[in-house]
C-alpha cells in the first residue's frame, strides 16, 4: 500500500475502515480540552463504555440479592467466570476447556510453575530471554531458589547478538539444543515488552518439546494483539494479563491456559483450593480434592466477579469483531506509523531507530537518537500519551480497536514540532 503523510490520506483511511466505529465504544482521556492521542494500549487499554453496565449489574445484584447473587443473579456469580472461557479460547487459540481466569499474571505463573517446573537432579534448567520483564525475572529466580538451585546455574538467558536489538530464533534454538536433557522448562515472553518483538512461538515450542522440556509462555503483550494457536502448537501452559490489549482495567484478573493432556489428572502437583474442585460436589464440603476436568482445576478461590465483569464486557467486543479483523487492521495501522516516523525523520535533523523487528504486533519501540526525556515530556504536554523506557526509547502501540489513522498523522505533526522546538 502506498501511504501519504497527509491529513486527507489519514481521514480517507479512517473512512474506509470498517472497525472505525469501535473508536466511539471507548472512553478517551482529555488533555488541554481535547481527546488525547493514546498509544499505550500495550500498558493499559482504554475503558470500553459498556464496562460500566457490567459492573453496575454486579453492584445492583449485590444490593438487591446479597449472598443469593451467587445463584439467583441473571449471571450467577458462582459460575460467572465460565462465561469468559469460550471467547478467550478464540483469542489464544485453545479449546474452551483449556482456559480460565483467576488471580493476576505473576501469581498465576507461580501457581503454574508448581505444576510444570518439577526439576530433577539432571533436568533442572529454565530457559528465558535476556532482560525479560522484571516480574518474570524475579518469579523465575525465586522459583529456582525455592527448589534449592543457584539461579546462575539453573537459568539460561538467551542474549541478543552484539549491536542488535532483537533475538534470533536460531540462537534460541541453539541454546535449547545445547541444554538438551538438562532443560526442564522453557518460559519466555511471547511478545517482548521492550522491543515489541513477536517470538516464533510455534517453532521454539516444537524444538523444546523434542528435547523433552515443558514449554510455557507469558503472553502479557501477546494476548489480544497477535495470532495465537496454543493448542495446535502443543504449548503446555501459558498465562496473560487482561488489562493491556484486552481492556479489562488496571491490574485486573489474569487468564491461564493448560493443555488438555493435563486435565482429569490427580497425579499433577498443584496448589489446590475450593474452586478447583468438581462443581457438582463443591458444596458437599468433602475433605478430598476432586479436580475440575479442565483448566479450572488450577483455580483456588471463587472468582472476584466485580473484577471479572470488566473483562467479560471487553470480550463481547472481541466476539463482535474477531481477532483476524483486528490483526489485519493492526498490521496496516502499525505500518502507517512506521511510514510517518520515517517521513518526519527526513524533515528534521534527528535519527529515529525503530528497534522493533518485522515480527511484531501493534507496538513500535523507537530509539530517539539525539533526543532526550524532554521530547517525551513535550509529547505528553501536547496531548500524546505514550510510554518512555530508559535510556531513550518511546513505545508506541496503536490499538486497532480505538486508534485511528488520523491519530497517527496528528502524532507525527506534534512529534515534528516537538523536535524542532528543542533545536
Amino acid at each position: 500500500m502506498l501511504f501519504e503523510n497527509t491529513l486527507a490520506f489519514a481521514q480517507k483511511m479512517d473512512k474506509e475502515d470498517e472497525l472505525a466505529v469501535y473508536r466511539k465504544a471507548f472512553h478517551f482521556p482529555v488533555i488541554n480540552g481535547e481527546e488525547a492521542l493514546y498509544f499505550t494500549g500495550n500498558s493499559l487499554g482504554l475503558q470500553p463504555k459498556r464496562t460500566q453496565e457490567y459492573v453496575d449489574e454486579i453492584m445492583n445484584d449485590w444490593a438487591s440479592l446479597a449472598v443469593e447473587g451467587h445463584f439467583k443473579a441473571e449471571k450467577p456469580w458462582w459460575d460467572y467466570h465460565e462465561r469468559l472461557a469460550a471467547p478467550l479460547s478464540k483469542i489464544v487459540g485453545a479449546k474452551p476447556s483449556e482456559v480460565t481466569v483467576m488471580n493476576t499474571l505473576t501469581v498465576n505463573l507461580h501457581l503454574l510453575m508448581v505444576s510444570f517446573y518439577r526439576p530433577s537432579e539432571k533436568r533442572f534448567k529454565i530457559l528465558c530471554e535476556e532482560k525479560a520483564f522484571p516480574s518474570d525475572q524475579y518469579m523465575i529466580r525465586s522459583q529456582v531458589r525455592f527448589h534449592g538451585y543457584d539461579p546462575d546455574d539453573a537459568i539460561i538467558e538467551v542474549k541478543k547478538r552484539p549491536g542488535e536489538n532483537f533475538w534470533r530464533t536460531e540462537d534460541i534454538i541453539k541454546e535449547i539444543e545445547t541444554a538438551g536433557d538438562e532443560l526442564a522448562l522453557v518460559l519466555m515472553g511471547g511478545v517482548n515488552y521492550y522491543n515489541g518483538q513477536v517470538l516464533e512461538m510455534e517453532n521454539i515450542t516444537s524444538v523444546a518439546k523434542r528435547c523433552g522440556a515443558i514449554v510455557g509462555w507469558d503472553l502479557a503483550h501477546a494476548a489480544g494483539n497477535v495470532e495465537l494457536n496454543l493448542h495446535d502448537w502443543d504449548v503446555d501452559f501459558a498465562a496473560w494479563c487482561s488489562y493491556k490489549y484486552m481492556n479489562s482495567g488496571p491490574g485486573n484478573v489474569s487468564g491461564i491456559y493448560v493443555h488438555e493432556r493435563y486435565h482429569n489428572r490427580t497425579d499433577i502437583p498443584r496448589f489446590e483450593g475450593w474452586w478447583g474442585t468438581r462443581k457438582d460436589v463443591r458444596f458437599m464440603m468433602e475433605p478430598e480434592f476432586e479436580p475440575m476436568p479442565n483448566a479450572e482445576a488450577w483455580q483456588i478461590s471463587n472468582a472476584p466477579v466485580i473484577s471479572v465483569a470488566p473483562y467479560l464486557s471487553s470480550l463481547t467486543l472481541f466476539e463482535e469483531v474477531g481477532m483476524q479483523k483486528l490483526i489485519q487492521k493492526s498490521k496496516v495501522l502499525t505500518a502507517y506509523l512506521e511510514f510517518v516516523l520515517h517521513e518526519i525523520d527526513k524533515q528534521v535533523d534527528s535519527t529515529f531507530e525503530i528497534i522493533t523487528p518485522e515480527a511484531r504486533g501493534c507496538q513500535l519501540s523507537v530509539f530517539l537518537h539525539g533526543e532526550g526525556r524532554s521530547l517525551f515530556d513535550y509529547l505528553m504536554e501536547h496531548g500524546v500519551i505514550t510510554d518512555w523506557r530508559e535510556p531513550n526509547v518511546i513505545r508506541l502501540a496503536p490499538a486497532p480497536f480505538y486508534n485511528s489513522f488520523e491519530d497517527i498523522y496528528s502524532f507525527g505533526q506534534i512529534l515534528k514540532k516537538g523536535i524542532l522546538s528543542h533545536k
